[in-house]
């Protein structure tokens, strides 16, 4: 792992499907020195618990799961913050932190984004993210796109945010689901400047 100055990050989890992503993003993350700020919705703790048939309500059960299925070294630190609150430390831009990760991404949180509505903690945290100037990351999982949808990225991009779709490529052969979650979370670490390696690099 990286030798780097520790990562702080802000991570939300959105109700989109695609839970494998960040769940393997969540077990890389705990081995990083470090701290993350943890935004999930209750949309995306209903998809986690039915993707993952896991008994999970909250944050701290989410990463608990993690910890009981791959057992990875904990070396980061985690603050959990509720979702309805807009007043928490990370809807202020006087706080700081390296990035932030919209992991998956629902299209309803890109909408409210490009928008600028905060009705939500991660609604507001990205738009601090935006209006600071700090690396923004969005995984949207959805397909086909419509034309909305397309627009309310391309604007987010002009904005400043990257849009890193949910989409694994193949060439490294995976052989599970967690590969393909591997698969977005390297990419997801090297868009955030960490040089983590789950799968090989392409090498004709």
């Amino acid at each position: 792992m990286s030798e780097e100055k520790p990562l702080r990050l802000v991570l939300a989890m959105a109700g989109a499907s695609g839970s494998i992503y960040a769940a393997r993003f969540l077990k890389v993350l705990m081995e990083i020195p470090g701290e993350t700020w943890f935004v999930p919705s209750p949309a995306s703790i209903r998809v986690f618990k039915e993707e993952y048939e896991a008994n999970v309500q909250t944050g701290e059960d989410v990463l608990e799961f993690v910890r009981k299925k791959w057992n990875p070294k904990q070396v980061h630190k985690f603050h959990f913050r509720k979702f309805e609150d807009i007043g928490a430390d990370i809807a202020s831009g006087s706080n700081i932190w390296d990035g932030m990760v919209v992991l998956p991404c629902s299209m309803k949180t890109v909408a409210a984004i490009r928008t600028g509505i905060t009705e939500n903690l991660i609604e507001r945290a990205a738009d601090v993210s935006l209006k600071e100037r700090r690396k923004l990351i969005l995984v949207p999982r959805e397909t086909p796109y419509n034309r909305i949808h397309l627009e309310n990225m391309l604007a987010l991009h002009d904005a400043g945010a990257i849009i890193a779709p949910a989409s694994p490529g193949f060439y490294q052969m995976p052989q599970s689901l967690e590969d393909l979650g591997d698969f977005m979370a390297t990419r997801i670490f090297r868009l955030l400047g960490r040089e983590i390696d789950l799968y090989p690099r392409w090498n004709p």
